[in-house]
């Protein structure tokens, strides 16, 4: 097992503030997406939203088997989140930062320019587990509140951090490669998301990448200094 690089034993929110705990205080760009979701759910009607459509969308068709890759983003965000936080305090600190980032300028998207897709299936041409599940992600998941997508944003953010890390083998980095772009091509094929909200989310990351590492990681490169 590998050894956790903070004890966490003795912890308590007097601490926030101590250098070995104050990551813990990237938590809190949670409360403000949570906060921000329910108001852009529940206080921007859908009839006050942009339709988000492209011609691309009317190619795509729904299939449900990437309904997996679609709810296995859930499992990629939170499983990252967890495991640095114990084992990675630093790789912790990026993902959060990267994915704060993206949070802020999503939610001021959606504030300021509130989306919508209208491509969900009336009904699905199969029934089956996985339409039944994407049937039940349906019945929570308003379609407001889209372009651009923060299931692309996470991804790339996770992927980002790990082809960064030394430590982590090349057969996991191509891993979670194949399983980012099955997830980016997933919000499109499970009609969450119209192509345009996975473009628009290219520039969003851009900025995340550059406020989360463009200091310490590309200006030293882009200078052409001698890196350890």
């Amino acid at each position: 097992m590998k050894k956790k690089p903070v004890d966490y034993s003795g912890f308590s929110l007097r601490r926030l503030n101590e250098p070995r705990f104050a990551h813990v205080k990237l938590l809190g760009g949670w409360i403000f997406y949570f906060v921000m979701y329910f108001i852009t759910e529940n206080l921007i009607p859908a009839e006050q939203c942009h339709p988000i459509h492209c011609a691309l969308d009317d190619l795509i068709p729904f299939n449900e088997f990437f309904v997996i890759f679609y709810v296995g983003w859930y499992f990629l965000v939170f499983g990252t989140l967890l495991y640095t936080f114990f084992y990675n305090t630093e790789n912790f600190k990026k993902v959060q930062t990267f994915i704060i980032v993206t949070q802020v300028i999503a939610m001021t998207c959606y504030v300021l320019y509130p989306s919508r897709q209208d491509l969900r299936p009336q009904v699905f041409e199969r029934n089956n587990i996985l339409t039944a599940l994407m049937a039940f992600i349906y019945s929570f998941d308003t379609s407001t509140g889209v372009c651009p997508s923060l299931h692309v944003g996470y991804s790339l953010g996770i992927l980002s951090v790990a082809w960064k890390d030394p430590e982590l083998k090349r057969t996991w980095k191509v891993l979670l490669t194949f399983v980012v772009i099955m997830i980016c091509l997933s919000v499109c094929f499970v009609k969450q998301h119209s192509v345009l909200d996975v473009l628009w989310a290219l520039p969003m990351c851009l900025v995340a990448e550059c406020v989360t590492f463009g200091k310490d990681y590309w200006l030293p490169r882009l200078r052409g200094e001698k890196l350890r």
